[in-house]
């Protein structure tokens, strides 16, 4: 039988080539984009983003001008054929696991055909309310439990704990899994994974940094691959289908 493999990937600038969350405020509000940045050491970052997003519908955005912002954010052709062309020749799963948001996700995706491409998305719920607010809040319910990460994830989401909860209800184990990522934050999840797995890191971002600095002292077993354009990402798709 042909190996039973998954394949994780984070969404900005690992799948995407820009940051859904700082993308729509560039787009209809650069001053707001300028608060988020001054700001960002101080308020927890998906709060920070839902408080903007209520700051950009009291403007008068509506609905429609978020979604056609993140249609035209830049998200590679061979982005699109690498997924497709693996999901359609390959047994692979593929699943999203972001700190962006549903609604920012699931508008690309069905913007580039995707829509069917993963089995779960693991992310930031957020929902449009009928006045066009679009309503969004952390994963991790700051009012109750939370995640017990040692790396340092951010309080909405420990990434390394969702892909294991992922695996626990996919059983039996996948005989490989492929981490596509670029940021801190990816680097709790791939400190979970084996030697027959694969990190497909992009260069030039905070989780290359951090490989380099912790890798070997926090014991990372998988294999590492890096990359830079999507072109590259499609080469080693590719490669893994034959």
């Amino acid at each position: 039988m042909a190996p039973r493999q998954l394949v994780v990937f984070d969404f900005d600038w690992s799948m995407a080539d820009q940051d859904t969350d700082r993308w729509i405020f560039e787009v209809h509000a650069p001053d707001i984009r300028r608060k988020i940045k001054n700001l960002e050491d101080e308020v927890q970052w998906t709060d920070l983003v839902a408080q903007s997003l209520e700051e950009l519908h009291g403007r008068g955005k509506t609905r429609d001008d978020i979604e056609n912002a993140l249609r035209i954010m830049p998200f590679h052709p061979a982005m699109v054929r690498a997924v497709t062309n693996l999901k359609a020749s390959t047994n692979t799963t593929l699943l999203c696991l972001s700190n962006a948001n549903s609604a920012f996700i699931s508008t690309i995706l069905h913007a580039k055909g995707l829509e069917n491409l993963f089995e779960e998305i693991i992310t930031n719920p957020a929902s449009f309310e009928p006045s066009g607010l679009l309503k969004l809040r952390r994963r991790v319910d700051p009012t109750g439990p939370q995640h017990q990460c040692k790396v340092g994830c951010s309080p909405n989401l420990c990434k390394g704990e969702e892909l294991e909860a992922f695996l626990a209800r996919h059983l039996p184990e996948y005989d490989r899994v492929i981490y596509v990522g670029d940021g801190e934050n990816d680097f709790c999840p791939i400190l979970r994974m084996r030697s027959q797995d694969m990190v497909l890191c992009r260069r030039l971002r905070g989780l290359e940094h951090r490989i380099a600095q912790e890798g070997e002292k926090e014991g990372l077993k998988c294999q590492v691959k890096y990359w830079a354009g999507a072109w590259e990402v499609e080469e080693i798709f590719t490669q893994l289908s034959t």
